[in-house]
């Protein structure tokens, strides 16, 4: 992979400390997918058709980026094993079904800024909490596979976020160093992910996060819209530089 960068006529990022982002690690849920009211709908109709305690729509949303059984066992801590296994089942059927009538779209400017960093040179893989299987699907009804150079989702890994593993592997698998990364995403497991594996971190306000969580996670950059992805690239004065 990094052979080709010596092909291209761009200039590749400098951190501010001098090192080169030449790989770029996106959550997907969230930061690329616009994917909040499919989920939430879905997790509240599994809820209504197990028959359990109520949650708000807050509740749900605040479960957002952990793997699916870790949503419900946060949502439902003295519920067993099977009765869990129960709710992510259901909630996979229930969210294949919503799709046909409840469109999940990227957020604005993804598409266009994502075809401008593959087009500089940057290579762009994903890391989420989501299945593999629907990863894929998602990426490729939403018009944005074509960038994507690798996907990692929740079943690839052992150890899912903030654990480091989805990065690592990216990493090894791609062929790059951590001081050649940087992880773009809205929820903090997504900023601690990246941190434990040493690579720069990127914050996304738009997404199911707060900027005060991105904050206290520790990103490095936060961002209030995605295009504004370029401008942490390309300076090492982008004015939302925290540490």
């Amino acid at each position: 992979m990094q052979k080709n960068f010596a092909k291209t006529s761009c200039t590749l990022a400098k951190s501010k400390h001098g090192l080169m982002i030449r790989l770029i690690i996106f959550d997907f849920d969230g930061t690329l997918g616009d994917t909040r009211q499919n989920i939430v709908t879905t997790m509240q109709m599994t809820i209504r058709e197990l028959g359990l305690p109520a949650r708000t729509d807050d509740e749900c949303a605040s479960k957002i980026g952990l793997p699916l059984d870790g949503c419900f066992e946060a949502l439902y801590p003295d519920e067993s094993k099977e009765a869990i296994l129960l709710c992510t089942d259901t909630y996979r059927r229930i969210f294949q079904e919503n799709l046909q009538t409840m469109k999940p779209q990227v957020f604005p400017k993804v598409k266009e800024t994502l075809r401008a960093l593959k087009g500089q040179g940057y290579t762009l893989t994903i890391a989420s909490s989501r299945w593999h299987k629907s990863l894929s699907e998602l990426t490729h009804d939403l018009g944005i596979a074509e960038y994507i150079s690798m996907l990692v989702g929740a079943d690839d890994v052992v150890k899912a976020k903030p654990n480091p593993e989805p990065v690592l592997n990216t990493l090894s698998a791609m062929g790059f160093k951590a001081s050649e990364a940087l992880v773009v995403g809205d929820m903090n497991v997504d900023i601690l992910m990246g941190k434990n594996a040493g690579a720069k971190t990127c914050g996304v306000a738009y997404g199911n996060g707060t900027k005060k969580e991105l904050e206290e996670a520790g990103a490095d950059y936060i961002i209030d819209g995605f295009d504004e992805l370029t401008g942490v690239l390309s300076t090492d004065d982008y004015p939302h530089f925290i540490n």
